[in-house]
């Protein structure tokens, strides 16, 4: 099994090696428009990762305190 595997990941290196060894010319720009698009993809990017980890992120910054015998937190105000 692992001989087969080592095999294939040879083959598959091989092959992508001479896929870069024998590249044609593209025949192709990149436009103004393009690196707005990059940072419209990336700033949405990392909107989305604040929008999911926020409450993560606010109880980094929120202290909170414990009720005496309730044993819950709450949100401290200070």
């Amino acid at each position: 099994m692992i001989y087969g595997f080592k095999r294939f990941a040879i083959t598959l290196m091989l092959l992508l090696a001479l896929s870069f060894a024998f590249e044609r010319q593209a025949h192709a720009y990149v436009d103004p428009g393009s690196g707005l698009l990059m940072f419209q993809g990336i700033s949405a990017a990392i909107s989305g990762a604040l929008f999911y980890f926020r409450r993560r992120l606010k109880n980094l910054f929120v202290r909170t305190e414990e009720k005496p015998g309730d044993g819950t937190t709450t949100p401290s105000r200070t």
